[in-house]
């Protein structure tokens, strides 16, 4: 070592690690959406698409007032419209290559100047218009330009100076269209393709996190997650995140002729149906705004994502009693449904998450998960406390992940613990949880897995339950009657 006559300045490695806190509330919605709205319809096909704002969302999908074929649309509208949050993450599974029926020589006749496709789901690059059935093809920019208009549906309009007379009548046209009812249950819950190793529908869920550095907390599937095969699905990807994390799947119960129509069916509905788990939110009826119907799973999902970020972007406030945006509650053929307190009460005692109309208008309504009242263990059944054992557990493997491979000795051990601690008693002083340490036990460390470089740390918290039943007992006092003789 060199001879030193000076002052040296050196630097060790921060003791205390800063925590990298997961997204609590991120939705992840799975669809179809009018890509044929957009510049190019093949460019988010079964790709994550992050938005921060509604007129991010429809630059990449497209939107369309036809929500029952295009299921993301609802989801869009509800979260940057209704509920105004941000981000959320919209994967299409509408493919244009597969999911599209061809259209040969169709007449369009004129109208104030203007040549209309009264179709919905046309793809333009596939458009070929012509004069005649027998006539040559006429060339767009040239003779004809092409624009959707409000309704979704293409205007042609003649050039001046090129092939379409200006009194000519009708036009021939052929294209694709798109067929979102060819797309199926299977393919909403995708897979990865053999040969090309291509991930498809629900198996993307595990792509958001590689790509945007976000961890999903919310997976939501508008029209098809009252499909029983697609809700499996659903809590089977909750809980298995990249293999680290966890999040809650948002289901809705059908409410339709062949589900439960009726209230009182929905709990033998959910039961049968295996809509029960810890990580799964069991929704019943769908709010009704004007005359716009959406599925209550996405306006769950998105009022969600606006309480968690109302309270610090930490998951310890229960959704249930805050404002839908609703006028009315309806089942799937449209029947106005109004549920009164004891009847919603039913329900949640069941573990179905609903809305009533109360004091200050629709409400959502419910703090259960589907895993009540099979399950009452107080980590499953509340959902702010499901939340909250998600998103910690989320957020310690974000935070310690850089730990990971370092020396097993003394600095390590202490190093995180108190920084864990040092954070959880942040959340203590926020309110987000009642009290949390983290202890490294021996007990829990045997030589043997030490030696296996296995390292346990113990954690013990206790996140707040809603104040579910609050109770007043009235009581006459006859001491009061002292006040009819007062001066």
């Amino acid at each position: 070592m060199a001879y030193k006559h000076q002052i040296t300045v050196s630097e060790s490695e921060t003791s205390v690690l800063a925590p990298v806190e997961a997204a609590a509330g991120l939705p992840v919605y799975f669809g179809t959406a009018p890509i044929h709205l957009t510049e190019d319809p093949s460019a988010y096909v079964n790709k994550p698409v992050l938005a921060y704002s509604y007129e991010e969302a429809v630059k990449a999908l497209g939107f369309h007032s036809d929500w029952d074929n295009f299921t993301l649309c609802e989801a869009i509208k509800a979260q940057f419209q209704l509920f105004n949050v941000a981000p959320a993450v919209f994967v299409n599974v509408l493919d244009p290559t597969i999911h599209n029926e061809s259209v040969t020589d169709s007449t369009i006749t004129i109208s104030s100047g203007k040549y209309m496709i009264r179709v919905d789901g046309v793809l333009l690059p596939s458009l070929v218009v012509k004069l005649t059935a027998a006539g040559q093809a006429l060339v767009k920019n040239t003779d004809y330009t092409v624009v959707f208009d409000a309704t979704g549906h293409p205007v042609i309009s003649r050039v001046d100076g090129g092939t379409i007379p200006e009194n000519q009548a009708s036009l021939v046209v052929s294209y694709d269209k798109l067929t979102p009812s060819k797309v199926t249950d299977a393919q909403i819950i995708g897979g990865v393709e053999s040969g090309t190793g291509k991930v498809t529908g629900l198996e993307l869920i595990n792509k958001i996190f590689p790509l945007y550095r976000l961890v999903p907390g919310q997976i939501v599937v508008p029209k098809h997650s009252k499909k029983p095969a697609v809700a499996a699905v659903m809590k089977a990807k909750s809980v298995g995140i990249n293999s680290l994390f966890k999040a809650m799947a948002i289901a809705d119960i059908d409410s339709s002729p062949t589900g439960a129509a009726v209230y009182t069916a929905a709990p033998a509905w959910k039961n049968s149906n295996n809509f029960s788990d810890p990580h799964l939110v069991a929704c019943y009826l769908k709010p009704k705004m004007g005359e716009e119907i959406y599925n209550l799973s996405v306006q769950y999902a998105a009022l969600n994502s606006k309480v968690i970020a109302d309270s610090g972007d930490t998951p310890y406030v229960s959704p249930s009693n805050k404002s839908l945006q609703a006028n009315a509650m309806v089942n799937e053929a449209g029947e106005e449904i109004s549920l009164g307190m004891d009847q919603a009460a039913f329900l949640n005692g069941e573990g179905i998450v609903t809305a009533i109309n109360f004091t200050g208008g629709w409400m959502l309504w419910g703090n259960n998960t589907s895993t009540y009242p099979a399950n009452s263990d107080v980590k499953d059944r509340w959902i702010p406390v499901r939340q909250m054992f998600n998103w910690i557990g989320n957020t310690l493997v974000l935070t310690h992940h850089q730990k990971v491979d370092t020396p097993t000795n003394r600095r390590l051990i202490d190093t995180v613990v108190d920084s864990t601690n040092i954070w959880l008693n942040g959340l203590t002083a926020q309110g987000a949880i009642l009290g949390g340490r983290v202890e490294f036990r021996a007990a829990d460390n045997p030589d043997t897995a030490l030696l296996d470089g296995k390292v346990m740390y113990r954690l013990f918290l206790a996140a707040p339950v809603p104040a579910e039943n609050i109770e007043f007992k009235l009581e006459f006092d006859v001491a009061y009657l002292q006040n009819l003789f007062a001066a």
